[in-house]
């Protein structure tokens, strides 16, 4: 079941200390190469995401766990894979695993490859119709398995009463237990950074019909995977 984050501010917060509960922060990546306006952004997000959190845990409990997409280590070997690639939830993980909590193993390495082999594949686009749907299929039935081994590592280690931390990608698609309660932390600033991007891709849109430019986007079939069930 998911809980609005204003909820935690109410006189009844601590009604949730004996819960189990999972604060959700959707990952947002910055890139030297990205333009200045949406790293600026994207590190406004995650300044917002570190005081959100910070005054979630203080009402809800803080976090005894932490769980992030990608890390298929535990402990001190699991934020070694999370410090290049993933800066800033680096910096959040690290500083509960310094006051306590503990990094899970959240992913089985070999499905999350597969998962990421196929996601790849998908984003090439295909001449025939048969191939992309051949490839959705795949990449479906991966998916499914992957994300049950996720919700079974959270499953497995969320204790009565705790609350975990889980760094995740906004389209997860992940169904969590009903007896976890789960809060999203999705700070104003991630409204702006959504706003940011459909503005440049609105712009980029009428500037290729007013140049006259092809929409290469369409010149192969490709396929969106199918819902998970």
């Amino acid at each position: 079941m998911s809980e609005p984050l204003a909820r935690v501010d109410r006189p009844a917060a601590e009604s949730f200390q004996s819960l189990r509960k999972l604060y959700l922060v959707f990952l947002v990546f910055t890139h030297e190469s990205a333009p200045k306006e949406y790293n600026e952004r994207c590190e406004r997000y995650w300044s917002q995401v570190g005081n959100q959190l910070a005054n979630l845990e203080a009402k809800a409990g803080s976090a005894a766990h932490i769980y992030h997409e990608a890390v298929y280590e535990a402990g001190d070997a699991g934020l070694a894979l999370l410090k290049d690639a993933y800066r800033f939830s680096y910096e959040l993980a690290s500083a509960r695993c310094a006051g306590g909590a503990v990094l899970e193993a959240l992913e089985d390495r070999e499905l999350a490859a597969e998962v990421s082999d196929w996601e790849r594949f998908m984003m090439m686009g295909y001449a025939s119709r048969k191939v992309g749907e051949l490839v959705s299929d795949l990449y479906t039935q991966a998916l499914k398995k992957r994300n049950e081994h996720v919700l079974s590592a959270i499953d497995s280690t969320l204790g009565a009463g705790e609350a975990g931390v889980l760094f995740v990608g906004e389209g997860h698609r992940l169904q969590f237990p009903p007896d976890i309660e789960v809060f999203s932390v999705v700070p104003p600033a991630l409204d702006e950074l959504h706003r940011w991007l459909r503005e440049q891709s609105n712009r980029a849109d009428a500037e290729r019909t007013d140049t006259g430019a092809p929409d290469t986007e369409h010149e192969h079939v490709a396929h969106e995977p199918a819902e998970e069930v």
